[in-house]
């Protein structure tokens, strides 16, 4: 069996530039990455055609933020590897990104955010990488810090790979202790390969969890990969990755003020190492 990541090295070893590397030149990282910050983002339940700005913690290469970018929010990542923020930077994402260790606490704000992220991030904090990190203690100081930076009313689903039960147990109980309403959802949990777990917490009181995919299956049903596909192409939307999908964006952040790379005879431009 292979070691976990986790055990391999503290995330910010792990997480090196030729780690960093795979999230913008492996095909298959990338579509599992899309594909769990796709469910991820339905899982949020957001209003629809209400821009929100929404905290990725562990955005690394910034492949969730896109789908929230393509869903017309506004996000802001926080990730410990700075290899993989600089792939993200590469990428010429559109969220800001900051550098950080989420078990030391989130730096903003209360009320900053309208909902939070996370693909295969908070499974690090169950480990002690130093001699002072204290598990339970790091999960704590990371739930009650970002249950302080939402709304009231807000969302965070954390996509995550849990070691064995009594992890998933850590991880909720710390989440519960700190002011969040949730649980666990479990996408097809009767299969090995395509098992997925969603930790999804609530600050707005008790609300019924979404039913996991997988779990009452029919022949009706799309799966959800497939509806944003449908819908997108029903918009008249570009292609992810055309020039002109990337003029747009290009164009929305000179409307919103950001800074923007001038346009060359490059942009657009396939290249090594960029997808």
């Amino acid at each position: 069996m292979a070691r976990r990541p986790e055990h391999t090295a503290p995330p910010e070893i792990f997480y090196n530039e030729d780690e960093a590397k795979k999230y913008s030149q492996n095909t298959r990282i990338i579509e599992i990455q899309e594909e769990m910050s796709e469910r991820a983002y339905e899982l949020l339940i957001m209003p629809e055609d209400q821009p929100a700005l929404i905290l990725d913690i562990g955005c690394g290469s910034g492949l969730s933020g896109s789908v929230l970018e393509e869903n017309g929010h506004q996000w802001i990542g926080i990730d410990i590897s700075q290899a993989m923020l600089d792939i993200a930077c590469e990428r010429e994402v559109e969220g800001d990104l900051i550098l950080g260790d989420i078990g030391e606490g989130m730096p903003f704000k209360a009320g900053t955010f309208d909902g939070a992220i996370s693909i295969s991030a908070i499974q690090w904090l169950c480990n002690a990488d130093k001699k002072h990190h204290v598990p339970q203690r790091r999960l704590y100081q990371f739930f009650t810090t970002l249950y302080a930076c939402l709304t009231r009313n807000a969302r965070a689903v954390f996509q995550f790979y849990p070691e064995n039960a009594e992890q998933i147990e850590m991880i909720t109980n710390q989440a519960l202790r700190s002011g969040f309403y949730g649980g666990v959802v479990v996408d097809y949990p009767n299969s090995t390969k395509a098992k997925k777990y969603f930790l999804v917490l609530m600050t707005g009181g008790v609300q019924q969890l979404p039913a996991g995919l997988g779990t009452e299956e029919s022949s009706e049903q799309i799966p959800y990969s497939k509806k944003r596909e449908m819908a997108k192409n029903a918009r008249g939307k570009d292609m992810k990755g055309s020039k002109q999908w990337i003029m747009h964006k290009k164009e929305r952040r000179r409307q919103q003020g950001n800074d923007t790379r001038a346009d060359s005879k490059y942009t657009a431009r396939k290249r090594s190492g960029r997808f």
